[in-house]
């Protein structure tokens, strides 16, 4: 019973330990906050946008110190961007997920609302 609770105490002692660790890590500091992306239709202008602008910088044979500046700052915008078209991705997912079982139990009505609803939010995707 006493190596039970030494083991325990000795698990405990490193797990607290290392949230300490992970605390003492500097935060890194928001120089930018990019573009916004307040809908899934400018997520996706922002991301197509910004990804050229990447692509071109990435092109380069050599990346200069501007560059890595320039690539800083527009990650910014495409971090917004992929979190909006993330949010909004798994929201339209449960709406799929509606149609698919409504499809199962007959319920045409639901198919024809939510079907239209998840149609509406991918055709920003796929065009």
């Amino acid at each position: 019973m006493q190596t039970s609770f030494r083991l325990f105490a000795g698990i405990i002692a490193l797990s607290l330990s290392a949230t300490s660790w992970a605390g003492n890590e500097p935060e890194r500091p928001a120089h930018f906050k990019g573009e916004p992306a307040d809908t899934l239709q400018q997520a996706v202008t922002n991301l197509s946008e910004y990804n050229t602008k990447l692509d071109e910088l990435l092109a380069k044979d050599e990346l200069t110190p501007m560059d890595m500046h320039e690539v800083h700052q527009l990650t910014y915008t495409l971090e917004n961007a992929l979190q909006k078209i993330q949010a909004d991705l798994a929201d339209t997912a449960e709406v799929l997920e509606e149609v698919h079982i409504a499809s199962e139990t007959g319920k045409p009505g639901v198919v024809t609302e939510k079907g239209q609803a998840y149609l509406q939010t991918t055709r920003i995707l796929v065009k």
